[in-house]
């Protein structure tokens, strides 16, 4: 399912008047973008049923060129061919597998490899990118203020021992038909979950991209 409209076109303006405030020069045009960003901050607060002030501090800590927020994910199997998942806290215990937001100085695979050892104890080798898309092209709910890259991962588990965190509630393996019905669907979907089996059953297949 797609974004509402007014949320595209509030991310789209949000996105236009943070770039232009980055390189903004002339006074005059530095109100045009300031009055821009707080229109859509209003659009989003109207369209989400979210306090205003929110919104408004969450733009205002934007800056720089816009572009989108990058996220990882990994698809880490067993000798069994088992997929492993972790309960997300944050979203009323559902099932994920591993991942979170990319940090500054590492890269792709070692931010997902990073986020795997945190989420469940156990470390992993990054063998392929399977993965890279848009998450609103791909019917992610609930919708999300701005534009999100996703990176799918597959790693083979290499070491460690189950080991839950702060993030995490629950560390297992799944088979294909074990996977559980109840997913963290701002992470991880049900056709995304079959294209990951896919590609580890095929380590040649092509990287997937929308």
């Amino acid at each position: 399912m797609a974004d509402p409209d007014w949320l595209i076109w509030a991310r789209d303006i949000q996105a236009i008047a943070q770039t232009g405030l980055h390189y903004i020069k002339d006074p005059f045009d530095r109100e045009r973008y300031e009055h821009l960003q707080a229109l859509a901050a209003r659009m989003m607060a109207t369209g989400s049923g979210a306090d205003n002030t929110t919104i408004e501090n969450l733009f205002c800590q934007q800056s720089g060129y816009a572009t989108p927020k990058l996220e990882v994910r990994v698809a880490a199997f067993d000798q069994q061919n088992r997929l492993l998942m972790v309960r997300e806290v944050l979203d009323e215990d559902r099932w994920t597998i591993p991942g979170g937001w990319a940090d500054v100085n590492l890269t792709p695979a070692e931010n997902a490899a990073k986020e795997v050892l945190e989420e469940t104890g156990y470390t992993v080798r990054i063998t392929k990118l399977a993965m890279a898309f848009d998450r609103d092209h791909q019917g992610h709910t609930p919708p999300e203020p701005f534009s999100i890259t996703k990176l799918f991962f597959v790693a083979e588990v290499i070491g460690g021992e189950a080991r839950t965190s702060v993030e995490t509630s629950a560390v297992s393996f799944f088979s294909r038909e074990e996977i559980p019905t109840d997913l963290s669907t701002g992470r991880i979907l049900p056709h995304e979950i079959d294209l990951l089996f896919a590609h580890r059953a095929d380590p040649h297949r092509p990287a997937e991209f929308d």
